[in-house]
């Protein structure tokens, strides 16, 4: 028998043609179900109202998608104020952009009592809240970084009044005649919310905050880190300034 004519060699090479085309078939299938290599740059919605979100999102072939909101008042309510993936990330054409939107309603909390809490225990309460510290203004008392008083936009507040969550809480300090200074800490390479809370931690005040030209929105001064800074571990009265400059160009960072 001539062995093209195996009929068991015929259905071998039938069965390997039928898998081959069959491999074929669903490489070709998932290629397209998945855009596989068709990719994207992730536009940046950030500040945006919803609306000019969708155009940008319709124009840069992705979707848009609302999946929380914060209430930040440094920003005009209703706009875009964190996604992801980030601007500028390859991402799948078609996928789903997650953002979170700052909330056009601020929420409000209540005000605590913190007259004789320490400062370090203050801020603690404050966090707790969804409230920070903002300047600490000391004044001659023989209760050294005991609070006296809190204070929000110049207005004195009472435990009890209703503050817009996220707000800064002034707080008046005591300081006596001894034990009224503190070491300047390095906060080079920290991002400015830790550069911030290093300088509290201290029982000082940030100073003159200088950002690059190129940090446009509250997102970008969220991620910069410090580059420069006035008087590392220099010593100074509790309460004084600390001047710092961020950046989000990380070769500023000086050598260690």
């Amino acid at each position: 028998m001539a062995f093209k004519d195996n009929w068991i060699v015929k259905n071998l090479i039938g069965a390997v043609i039928f898998f081959v085309l069959l491999l074929v078939g669903a490489a070709v299938g998932l290629n397209l179900i998945t855009r596989h290599g068709k990719t994207v740059t992730a536009p940046d919605f950030t500040n945006l109202s919803l609306t000019r979100a969708d155009s940008l999102a319709k124009a840069g072939g992705v979707g848009i998608k609302v999946v929380d909101s914060v209430f930040v008042k440094r920003l005009p309510g209703g706009v875009v104020y964190r996604q992801n993936p980030k601007a500028g990330a390859k991402v799948k054409k078609g996928r789903s952009i997650f953002l979170t939107i700052n909330s056009v309603v601020p929420r409000k909390v209540v005000m605590p009592n913190l007259y004789g809490y320490s400062v370090t225990e203050a801020r603690a309460e404050l966090k707790n809240r969804g409230l920070g510290i903002g300047k600490l203004n000391y004044v001659r008392d023989i209760a050294t970084n005991t609070v006296l008083g809190q204070f929000c936009d110049g207005r004195e507040l009472a435990a009890g009044d209703l503050v817009v969550n996220g707000s800064d809480i002034d707080l008046k300090v005591g300081v006596g005649s001894e034990d009224n200074t503190t070491v300047v800490p390095r906060v080079i390479g920290m991002k400015y919310v830790s550069a911030v809370d290093a300088i509290h931690d201290r029982f000082l005040n940030t100073g003159k905050v200088t950002f690059d030209p190129n940090i446009k929105t509250y997102a970008d001064s969220v991620d910069a880190v410090v580059y420069k800074q006035d008087a590392i571990g220099a010593t100074k009265s509790l309460g004084s300034p600390v001047n710092i400059y961020l950046t989000l160009d990380h070769s500023k960072l000086p050598a260690q």
